[in-house]
């Protein structure tokens, strides 16, 4: 098979790497790609979407994955299913469960699917109204895309109300908060669900658990994700087939009857309350750093995987007897600025565990650090700690001027030892 993978991040890496172990695989592209993807296959200086597609047919591409929301939310989708090319990933209008709150709060409402009780509005009188109908911690949601930085978790009415008026001004997140979305607070913790969907059917991937903020013990600003393991041992099987049964099917059910069926990775950030699965969003593709673990679990084909699922004809996955931990490096001034592109060095790798580039470019063959999230450091292993010690050895071997890390992913797995 020859595969086109959109994008250019760690969760498009890890994608390549993962399919140079699969037999199928005869060519690799990436559009575009980045400094260290060129290891893995070939960079594509591409974006327009027709432009894409036209590549796709004039080099016999068979599989194209895409991997950020951006292009999915915008219907690339659309435009390569309109030339008979198989890809995976979700059409326009059903990519708008993570392109639009208000559309996926409204589709959970619609179809009793369990989600926190929420305003979606532009009415800043009527915000301010149901605002002061809950309680003091309020989570405020600009409604487009905003990076995974969208969201504010207000500690008081008056900072909720403020955080809501400064995204309908467009100062916070421009026309991405014009409609705002309030919810009530919901007090337990998060995992990560993700299925890979064929339009009908689905087949669930380990259950991931994400770290969120910058710091250690979940202090400091919101990032796209610092770190992250799977499969979590806070995903019981009993929580699981209540995702299953309660929220994935209904969803698949639920898109088809609107006449989006959906067909990709469908990403269901979750909030347990008292052993109860609540949606707290939508993803509409493999996230990152969670895509860095998930790939190393996969036991076989993935192009095989991927080209089934997309032509509507998924199967069972097998999946590793392990668990897999993924460190987040970023630069020295992330999330706040940009940095200064530095060189990095990498002393070691011990088996069973790599390293997926992200924010890198390539300078005299050399892999340069150009900013934000650098790289993920991940590890397989039988054990959740003995993943974690191998993923954070590797952080030590690798150096790069400002590097910054969490110490502490997999914490709250590890609480007990």
């Amino acid at each position: 098979m020859n595969i086109l993978i959109i994008g250019n991040g760690g969760r498009e890496y890890a994608i390549g790497l993962k399919l140079k172990e699969d037999s199928n695989v005869l060519n690799l592209y990436f559009a575009p790609g980045n400094g260290a993807t060129e290891k893995l296959g070939k960079n594509v200086n591409l974006s327009d979407f027709e432009d894409l597609a036209q590549f796709a047919i004039k080099r016999d591409i068979n599989l194209t994955i895409v991997g950020p929301e951006d292009p999915l939310t915008k219907g690339i989708v659309d435009i390569f299913k309109s030339h008979n090319l198989a890809v995976f990933g979700p059409s326009k209008n059903a990519a708008r469960l993570e392109g639009s709150k208000a559309f996926m709060k409204d589709f959970l409402k619609r179809k009793n699917i369990k989600t926190a009780r929420f305003l979606s509005s532009s009415d800043f009188n009527e915000i301010c109204e149901f605002i002061d109908s809950l309680g003091e911690t309020i989570v405020v949601k600009a409604d487009g895309l905003c990076a995974g930085k969208g969201v504010i978790i207000a500690k008081s009415k008056d900072e909720a109300k403020n955080a809501a008026k400064s995204m309908l001004s467009g100062e916070s997140f421009g026309n991405a908060g014009k409609t705002v979305v309030v919810e009530e607070f919901l007090d337990g913790f998060e995992l990560s669900f993700f299925a890979i969907c064929d339009g009908e059917n689905f087949v669930s991937l380990p259950v991931a658990q994400d770290h969120k903020r910058l710091l250690d013990n979940d202090m400091g600003p919101n990032t796209g994700g610092m770190g992250a393991y799977a499969p979590s041992p806070l995903a019981t099987p009993e929580l699981i087939k209540k995702v299953e049964n309660e929220i994935v099917a209904p969803t698949l059910k639920g898109m088809k009857e609107d006449g989006n069926p959906f067909c990709g990775v469908l990403f269901v950030g979750l909030m347990i309350v008292k052993n109860e699965p609540f949606v707290l969003e939508y993803n509409v593709r493999f996230g990152d750093p969670e895509c860095e673990v998930l790939m190393p679990l996969i036991d076989g084909s993935l192009s095989e995987i991927l080209y089934n699922a997309a032509i509507g004809k998924l199967q069972s996955i097998k999946l590793k007897d392990e668990f897999a931990v993924g460190v987040v490096m970023a630069s020295k001034n992330y999330p706040f600025s940009s940095s200064e592109p530095t060189l990095i060095s990498v002393s070691e790798i011990e088996p069973n565990s790599h390293i997926c580039y992200a924010g890198v470019g390539r300078e005299n063959d050399k892999i340069i650090a150009t900013g934000g999230r650098v790289l993920v450091s991940v590890a397989t292993a039988k054990s959740i700690k003995e993943a974690r010690d191998t993923a954070y050895r590797l952080c030590e071997n690798i150096k790069f001027d400002g590097a910054q890390y969490r110490k502490d992913i997999a914490y709250q797995a590890l609480k007990n030892g």
